[in-house]
């Protein structure tokens, strides 16, 4: 690669990097709607727990660490202000007395599905004016990003 190419590409790269940034940022006020929505008091990073449980991909504190990937005192606190505020519900887990399973309650799965359809509404408006060649791009490369 000549000089030219690698400065062509670092700045490229640099865009890329700006770019993500100003979305990351967009999708960190979009968690922060959508939390205020389903409760004023509940934070972003509350709203990603609550999310996880509602759909079944974390039922366990342990389950929310891992795919969260953050430490148990902050899902800990988080929990807690969940149960508080009557969003999220715990029990025994039959199978390891130490552990409990947690799901998400009627008045949660409601606040919660009324956020994400208008995120989704919001989100999908933006992307109906792309063509399916583009959308397609778009999808494989945020793929090759993970």
């Amino acid at each position: 690669m000549t000089d030219d190419a690698r400065l062509d590409v670092d700045a490229a790269v640099a865009t890329v990097i700006q770019d993500l940034g100003a979305l990351f940022a967009s999708v960190r006020v979009g968690w922060r709607d959508a939390a205020a929505s389903v409760h004023p008091d509940l934070a972003p990073f509350g709203y990603q727990v609550l999310t996880n449980i509602e759909t079944g991909k974390a039922t366990t504190a342990g389950e929310l660490v891992d795919r969260l990937r953050t430490d148990k005192s902050a899902v800990s606190r988080q929990l807690r202000q969940l149960e508080s505020l009557d969003l999220v519900e715990s029990r025994p887990d039959p199978t390891d007395r130490r552990a409990r399973i947690l799901s998400a309650t009627p008045l949660a799965v409601e606040r919660v599905r009324a956020a994400r359809e208008r995120y989704e509404a919001s989100l999908g408006e933006r992307l109906r004016h792309w063509s399916p060649e583009e959308l397609a791009m778009f999808s494989e490369l945020l793929a090759r990003l993970r």
